[in-house]
């Protein structure tokens, strides 16, 4: 039987809660840049935890219960508001996302195990990157907690994302983990423990830290925090705003999602109703300059055929509007719906109905570059998982169950679609990303490389109510315009609206909560950033290693059995 830690701070369990304090520290309710720092120290508490439970030899279930209980909670802290939208999806988003983070750290148990511990803890910070790469793609993708993310409120010091992108920030959190981590061995020493006046087996004993020296050991860590901030800081004050200017009013109508936006809400606003308040906000606040005007995530939230939508009421009453404004180019959030001529032809998302045949349903963007220029479509991609997309075999488990509302997963679309420049401004290539979508770095960063000038974000940040997400997602809007070098011009139903520039400084905003607009000056760049050029140099770069850690485990698994087998 193994022999407990005599401290306090050095039970497991009160380690595990330790790193997920800290860890949380990138995402604080209210963002604040210095807390990121504790992302520098926040997985040790976690590599001394697994180190003295593998020097005590605890059972494989004992690791991975304190395991889980440090992701569990890391999640817990920062992402419980996800429960706010929709309760299933918040528990998914902290349950699952929590046991899917045990992957890397129970791969890296199986490397060091098999292939000692320099191999082992090599492997931590390289599956766990892969991990943070895979899950930027696959269906159950949830990245708001991609350590690099964890800098959002101090784009100061990541000014070099424009090279490596947001995973170069989880490379940076790692280094600096491992290099204190290291320092902390070798200033420790192994004591076997007297008990009851026998020796207690080395295995059973505890690591006892001696008293930490500051030596000269200990600056490496330091410097690896100082230097990128440093390099950050010089590549800011050397980068000034790139690309002629245009200016663009977006709009915060400030529409209650629960009660006000949508029928059956108690304090409904008709369709009609609404478009009027976008249109007067819209007129409060346009000059003669103003050549774009954004609107947020499902403004026009009825859903219309795209195939028919010129008919609707609504599209030639804005088409009226633009026709009495010249140079005035709008984007606006809509819920379309799109057919198709056969089964063959459908999406693996189209649904089935005898009078409609296969359509999708879009979360959507429409663009409109004048009063006469045939709108312009694109089809947000990057879906939340279990509130906009479903698991094609959880699809079809649901798709005859009446649940009251919309069944299965939104259209999407594989390209990044860049808006034409309107003539009145023929630098501006507006980028449409909605809501969620922002989160993605490699993502935003494909309409850059596609041409785009600006990032036009809308969205609807009510959903989240007054909670942490939608501050944190602001917030990750500024390393997207570092990562791309473009500004960034926000419209949110109600949270955030405003401008970020290119170097992810919030130059304008919006309070939340009200009806407004905001009318800004961008810049509209067309050079193309080495991130947006290369993409995800990092993130393949570890999956790649992380295939070779794990065919070696399997090698070495083999190769015992043969050895043994012969013996």
């Amino acid at each position: 039987m193994t022999t407990p830690p005599r401290s306090f701070w050095q039970r497991p369990l009160v380690l595990a809660t330790l790193s997920a304090l800290l860890l949380s520290g990138g995402w604080p309710p209210q963002p604040i840049g210095p807390l990121a720092l504790t992302l520098f120290i926040g997985w040790i508490p976690y590599l001394l935890m697994e180190r003295q439970l593998t020097l005590t030899k605890a059972r494989k279930s004992r690791v991975f219960a304190h395991t889980y209980w440090l992701l569990l909670l890391w999640n817990a802290l920062t992402t419980w508001w996800v429960s706010y939208s929709s309760l299933p999806a918040g528990i998914a988003a902290v349950v699952l996302n929590a046991l899917l983070m045990c992957l890397p750290l129970m791969a890296f148990r199986q490397t060091k195990k098999r292939l000692g511990n320099r191999l082992g803890y090599l492997s931590l910070p390289i599956y766990w990157i892969a991990f943070e790469q895979l899950h930027l793609h696959w269906n159950l993708t949830w990245p708001w907690l991609t350590l690099g993310n964890g800098f959002a409120a101090a784009p100061e010091w990541v000014q070099w994302y424009e090279y490596t992108g947001f995973l170069g920030g989880s490379v940076w959190v790692w280094a600096v983990n491992m290099l204190f981590f290291s320092w902390i061995l070798k200033n420790e020493k192994l004591k076997p423990e007297k008990e009851a006046g026998r020796s207690v087996s080395v295995n059973a004993s505890v690591v006892k830290p001696q008293l930490l020296i500051f030596n000269s050991q200990f600056l490496i860590p330091l410097l690896v925090i100082i230097l990128p901030i440093g390099l950050s800081y010089l590549i800011g004050a050397a980068y000034h705003e790139k690309g002629p200017t245009a200016e663009v009013v977006v709009v915060q109508p400030n529409l209650d999602p629960y009660n006000e936006k949508f029928a059956g809400g108690a304090s409904f606003v008709s369709p009609n109703e609404q478009l009027t308040r976008f249109l007067t906000l819209s007129e409060q606040h346009l000059t003669p300059a103003t050549r774009l005007i954004i609107w947020p995530e499902t403004a026009l939230e009825e859903p219309m055929w795209e195939k028919t939508i010129e008919s609707s009421p609504k599209i030639q009453r804005i088409r009226a509007w633009l026709g009495w404004h010249p140079g005035v180019a709008l984007l606006t959030g809509v819920t379309t719906i799109g057919s198709y001529p056969s089964k063959e032809t459908a999406s693996e998302t189209a649904r089935y109905r005898d009078d409609l045949g296969y359509f999708d349903t879009f979360n959507a963007g429409a663009y409109f570059a004048s009063a006469t220029a045939p709108i312009a479509f694109y089809h947000k991609s990057r879906l939340v998982p279990g509130v906009e997309k479903i698991p094609p075999v959880l699809t079809a488990l649901v798709s005859h169950i009446d649940l009251g509302g919309y069944v299965g997963s939104y259209g999407s679309q594989a390209e990044r679609t860049v808006f034409a420049a309107p003539a009145s401004a023929p630098a501006l290539r507006a980028a449409p990303i909605i809501c969620y979508e922002s989160i993605y770095g490699d993502f935003v960063s494909e309409y850059a490389h596609n041409g785009a000038t600006l990032l036009a974000l809308f969205t609807n940040d009510a959903w989240w109510h007054d909670s942490p997400g939608y501050r944190q997602l602001l917030r990750y809007g500024s390393l997207r315009c570092i990562e791309t070098r473009r500004d960034l011009a926000r419209a949110a139903n109600t949270g955030f609206t405003g401008f970020i520039n290119q170097k992810g400084e919030i130059f304008q905003l919006e309070p939340a909560w009200i009806p407004t607009a905001s009318r800004g000056t961008v810049h509209l760049n067309d050079e193309v950033t080495f991130y947006a050029r290369f993409g995800e140099l990092i993130g393949r770069a570890a999956q790649l290693l992380a295939v070779l850690g794990l065919l070696a485990i399997v090698a070495w698994t083999l190769r015992v059995r043969r050895l043994t087998t012969n013996s």
